[in-house]
Parts: structure tokens; C-alpha cells; sequence
């Protein structure tokens, strides 16, 4: 007789995995096509890792008093007793082979973007699976210039409003480097130890400071609140840093707020992080920031970087399913715009966006080079118009455009910029 017991029962998906059926593939296309497009637009090229990578990656990169390192790991015995782990983070999977395939020897810096499943042992709830998705960006190399800051927070931005979730806001924070986080960490352990902090927040006090003001317990909400601002106690170089990230922000308009309990929960941070959310859901959709160390901590050469992931599973959970297909994309043109001097640098971002909005393939050089320099740079990336924004331009309110083939050029005024690029292309 057949009993309760004996009954075959049927199969379903490991707790906190689950499948994207097909009518869930028009929103998960979209998020494909999105970041490809941007990453397009942006110059970044596709990179995959390896879903199996070694443990030793990770603890070292990310921190073993992390909470991904000590208890969100999915591991791995091999045959020949190498410790393996399923990918919980792409940054350190992505440093890795940046180091590996000696990309250090490529035009610098190295811009990347990536779109896959990642694996955390973590108890499932809403918008958060242990197997989840993210896309990413990452720029490896070249200097640790803070416009790279602000031109990331603005990417995760944009992606998040191709993808139409609505009221957005960034969230910044700067959490200082290695000569003035140490002075930090000193006043935070002072301040916490007379106050009656959770369990989790003793334990990182004694391990990793900073991880306390990570906290999501509600009785400390509190304590964090009166804690020391990291901001205050930044050197001369990282409150610079930190001010030209905000005045880049400023100069494209982009929503932001500080928030001095910003920490991110990686260790190998350093100076700006950032989250952005959307003010129908309390949880950050995506973040990210500078990370000036983790190439020279995994066996490479110190090499500044800075990047964001965006959490898609709760991009789709905001979503619409009934939102009709985006519109076909215009066809890619090619125009490369210059910068000379520190002004038409920081004012040169607003530009570049309004040609993109545009539909104009455009691409930029930020580095310091001569006009000599980035003239042969636009050449060399087959672009048929350079655009040149230098100190004088600046003042005035107008901008060069040559012809790269005939040579001929013209000023124009900034506010007719996109229409006299437009018809010369």
C-alpha cells in the first residue's frame, strides 16, 4: 500500500533560486539591452568571469571580517582539496582577470561592464534570492581622478532611469583613505564603547569599525545618528576629492544627499561610495565607489579604480510588466570631444550627456594630454569630428568644431552645440 511517506513528492528549486519563466524574459531582455546600450554609449567593454573562483579571491579582496567572507559564501570542495567558491561580488572576479590577462598594458584606463548571477548564502526575502543578478561598470586604471567618481554615480543614475523607476536620489558618503581613516576608526571605537550597541556591532567594533555604521538594527538607529561624521576627519587630499565629486554632481544636476553612515559592506573601499535609490522602495537598487587598493592587494600594481552593480532582481520587482518594448536606437555617430584646462574639464560632462540624449556617438578624453595628444587619440578612434572645449571656450559659452577629414572648423555657441554637431554628421 501506497502510504504519506512512500509518496513521491515533487521536485522544486533550491531555497532562495528560482526560475525566469518566459514571461518574465521581455523585462529581463530589456535589462540586457540597457546595459549593453550604456555600456556602448559609455565606451565600456563586455567582460564575463568565471561563475567558480577562489576562495582566497575573495578573502583576501573583499575582507574575511565581511559579512560575505564569513557567513554568505557558497563553497566548493574539489577532488584536489582546492577551496572554491561560487561568485558572491564581481569586483574582485573582474580585478582579478584585469591582473591575469595584463591589461595593465592596454590604453589606460580599462572601462568594463558585466551582466550575471551571483551567490550568497543569506536568508531569502523580498528583492533579495541567493542566487541574484547585477550588472555592473567598472573603470580600472588610469588616475584617481574624482570626475570618474561623479561619471559613475551618473551612469548608475541614467541606467536606473532608462529602466523608469522614478524618483531617484544618490546617496554619498566619503569614508577617507589610509592615512586619515585610522584617526576615524579611533574616534568611532571611542564613541560606541559606552554605548549599549547590538551584538553584531561589538563584535565588528573589534574587527572592522567602520562595518558598524552598517548596521540595520532599529536599536541603533539611534547611535548612529550621534556618531562622528567621517566627513570631519577626511585629510586635505580626500575632502578635495570628495568636493570636486559633489561639483561634478552639481554640474549635470544629478540628485544627491550625504550620508554620513554610507559605508558599503566590502572592505576594499576607499573615498567615495554611493547608493541610489528610488523613493517608492527603502532599498538601495545600486551602489558602488572607489576601490584605489584592491588591484595591489590581489598581486597587481597600484592602480587607482572605481565602479557600481546594480541589484536587478530589484530593478524588476519595481517594475512594470505591461511596459511596452523600447524604441529601436539610433544609429551610432562618431565625435570626439576635447577638454583643455581644468574648467572645460568640469564643465564638460552636461555637454557630453546632452550629445548622447542626442543620439551622437560620442567619446571623451579626460586625462591631461595636448591638444596635439587628443587630436591624434580622435584620429585613432576613427571619429570624424573633434570637439574642443578648452579655457577660453569655457568663458564664452561656445565650442570648436573641426572637421577631422577637411580641417575646417568652426565656433559655435554651447546652447547650439547639438543641432550644428547634428548636421554635420
Amino acid at each position: 500500500m501506497a502510504t504519506a511517506k512512500s509518496k513521491k513528492t515533487a521536485l522544486q528549486s533550491v531555497k532562495g533560486m528560482r526560475d525566469l519563466l518566459p514571461k518574465d524574459q521581455a523585462i529581463w531582455e530589456k535589462i540586457r539591452k540597457v546595459t549593453r546600450d550604456l555600456g556602448e554609449d559609455y565606451n565600456f567593454m563586455r567582460i564575463d568571469t568565471p561563475l567558480v573562483e577562489s576562495a582566497a579571491l575573495f578573502e583576501r579582496g573583499v575582507g574575511e571580517s565581511s559579512d560575505i567572507v564569513e557567513k554568505q559564501m557558497f563553497s566548493i570542495k574539489s577532488k584536489d582539496d582546492i577551496a572554491l567558491i561560487l561568485r558572491p561580488e564581481f569586483t574582485a572576479p573582474v580585478v582579478r582577470a584585469y591582473i591575469e590577462h595584463g591589461m595593465s598594458h592596454m590604453s589606460q584606463p580599462v572601462k568594463l561592464y558585466y551582466i550575471g548571477s551571483l551567490y550568497r548564502y543569506e536568508q531569502p526575502q523580498e528583492g533579495r534570492y541567493r542566487e541574484f543578478y547585477q550588472s555592473g561598470f567598472e573603470i580600472i586604471g588610469g588616475e584617481s581622478d574624482p570626475l570618474y567618481d561623479a561619471q559613475m554615480i551618473m551612469l548608475a543614475y541614467r541606467f536606473l532611469e532608462e529602466m523608469k523607476i522614478g524618483k531617484l536620489m544618490a546617496q554619498v558618503n566619503s569614508i577617507g583613505c589610509r592615512q586619515c581613516r585610522p584617526l576615524y576608526r579611533k574616534k568611532l571605537v571611542d564613541y560606541y564603547k559606552s554605548k549599549p550597541a547590538c551584538k553584531t556591532c561589538k563584535r565588528r567594533l573589534l574587527v572592522n569599525p567602520l562595518r558598524v555604521l552598517d548596521c540595520k538594527e532599529k536599536e541603533c538607529d539611534p547611535i548612529k545618528k550621534g556618531a562622528p561624521a567621517m566627513i570631519d576627519s577626511l585629510c586635505v587630499l580626500c575632502r578635495g576629492h570628495f568636493k570636486l565629486v559633489l561639483e561634478y554632481l552639481d554640474e549635470v544636476k544629478l540628485p544627491y544627499m550625504l550620508n554620513n553612515s554610507l559605508v558599503r559592506g566590502l572592505d576594499y573601499y576607499n573615498r567615495t561610495v554611493f547608493e541610489i535609490f528610488s523613493g517608492e522602495s527603502d532599498l538601495a537598487l545600486g551602489g558602488g565607489g572607489r576601490y584605489d587598493h584592491l588591484v595591489e592587494l590581489l598581486g597587481g600594481k597600484p592602480t587607482p579604480a572605481v565602479g557600481f552593480s546594480i541589484g536587478l532582481d530589484r530593478v524588476v520587482m519595481m517594475l512594470d510588466k505591461q511596459e511596452p518594448a523600447p524604441a529601436n536606437r539610433k544609429e551610432k555617430r562618431k565625435v570626439f570631444f576635447i577638454t583643455i584646462g581644468d574648467l572645460a574639464k568640469k564643465r564638460a560632462l552636461p555637454l557630453i550627456e546632452s550629445l548622447r540624449r542626442a543620439g551622437v556617438h560620442v567619446e571623451e578624453f579626460m586625462g591631461k594630454d595636448s591638444l596635439r595628444g587628443q587630436l591624434a587619440a580622435a584620429d585613432k578612434k576613427g571619429a570624424e569630428i573633434a570637439l574642443i572645449f578648452g579655457q577660453m571656450e569655457a568663458f564664452e559659452d561656445s565650442i570648436i568644431i573641426r572637421d577631422l577629414k577637411t580641417g575646417a572648423q568652426e565656433t559655435v555657441l554651447l546652447i547650439k552645440m547639438v543641432e550644428s554637431v547634428k548636421k554635420k554628421l
